[in-house]
């Protein structure tokens, strides 16, 4: 597995990255809702990246709610129901790793398999329109 992850068969690579962008993209587009989406591989390095006229600032929280999801290995929004029962300790958890996200619109992606190979992130709407984007994406690749 030189460079890429491969899973029965699916890879995370550019091409796959892109069908879920798409998706994604298309799912924005029919709700008339500027965001940013960000596809990050299971390491959280950006692979593809569309912004459909969105505001500049959330580019960074598209790529940051990504990265939320693949670090945790789940969605988002589920790791901030897990962060904000944890007191005292969240401020050390969201200034981790240069900072997480988690309101909704990270979504994990997975292969055929179950198995995670990145995650999609949507900002730019309501967290729940967010999520809606991020999960057209994701389910374009399921």
């Amino acid at each position: 597995m030189h460079g890429t992850q491969k899973a029965n068969g699916m890879e995370l690579n550019y091409q796959v990255a892109e069908k879920a962008l798409y998706a994604a993209k298309e799912k924005a587009l029919s709700m008339n809702i500027p965001v940013s989406i960000a596809v990050v591989d299971n390491g959280g390095h950006l692979i593809a990246m569309a912004r459909l006229d969105s505001v500049y600032g959330v580019i960074d929280f598209a790529i940051k709610k990504a990265k939320t999801a693949v670090m945790f290995g789940v969605n988002s929004d589920i790791m901030g129901g897990i962060i904000s029962e944890t007191g005292i300790h969240s401020y050390g958890m969201l200034n981790s790793n240069e900072g997480l996200l988690t309101i909704a619109g990270g979504v994990v992606l997975k292969d055929t398999a179950g198995k995670i190979i990145g995650a999609i992130g949507s900002s730019g709407g309501t967290p729940e329109q967010d999520k809606e984007i991020a999960e057209a994406g994701a389910q374009a690749i399921a």
